[in-house]
């Protein structure tokens, strides 16, 4: 392992979610390789700047997710073949919030498609019901019960595509969704909730327009995406 790695001190809120995620960048990007030892503890204290509860902490985390293993006597290792044992959600739970939209961006094109082919009435009533309810409170200021029906909203949409395993992955997106809005709408002057763009989604869906709910999901999501863009250059 490269004796020569470096990480930054940190002075942010979320302390073990920040050393996590540093670590699972070192990880991720091939610094750490499978088998490599992680620097000791005293070291980690060092250069993150924080406490030893704040290392141990994130150190278990790691643990628990199938991506270290703490041999006694020897250190903390990562595991080989790491990527395949840790399951999606604990994954993204840990993804910069920008990876997590680009991802469902790709994933929401084609479930779109899908669910404006395979949508029945059912489907259409779930998607007006969640839609009604965002706009409702959104113009009360709830932006939790706001955000909540806007992922219901989505959520519907991967119902509609009548493919399971698109229902499986989009549930698995909804927690690390949820938290990543939460923090778009923290900034009133980026959050834009696209109203129309969501309406127009549903409309050609019920005309079962694929062409048009292609433009209205990417038109959505470009736009989303840019408005992160944004907010992580404010930070």
């Amino acid at each position: 392992m490269n004796s020569k790695m470096s990480f930054q001190p940190l002075n942010r809120p979320k302390l073990v979610d920040d050393v996590v995620n540093q670590l699972q960048k070192k990880i991720s990007e091939g610094e750490i390789k499978p088998g490599d030892k992680i620097p000791t503890e005293p070291e980690l204290m060092q250069q993150f700047a924080v406490g030893r509860s704040t290392i141990r902490e994130a150190v278990r985390v790691l643990v628990h997710a199938g991506l270290l293993e703490k041999k006694q006597g020897f250190g903390t290792f990562l595991k080989a073949q790491s990527g395949m044992q840790e399951p999606l959600d604990h994954r993204l739970r840990r993804a910069e919030i920008l990876e997590v939209y680009e991802v469902r961006r790709m994933l929401e094109l084609e479930i779109s498609r899908l669910a404006a082919e395979r949508r029945d009435e059912h489907d259409l009533e779930q998607m007006r019901s969640a839609l009604d309810q965002r706009l409702e409170a959104l113009e009360k200021g709830d932006m939790n019960t706001y955000l909540n029906f806007d992922v219901k909203f989505h959520l519907s949409i991967a119902v509609a595509s009548k493919n399971s395993v698109v229902v499986d992955l989009y549930r698995s997106f909804t927690s690390a969704l949820l938290e990543a809005s939460q923090k778009l709408v923290s900034v009133e002057t980026i959050h834009d909730p696209h109203h129309l763009y969501h309406e127009n989604m549903y409309l050609a869906i019920k005309d079962k327009d694929v062409a048009g709910v292609e433009y209205w999901t990417m038109k959505n999501l470009d736009e989303t995406v840019s408005q992160l863009e944004k907010y992580i250059n404010q930070e």
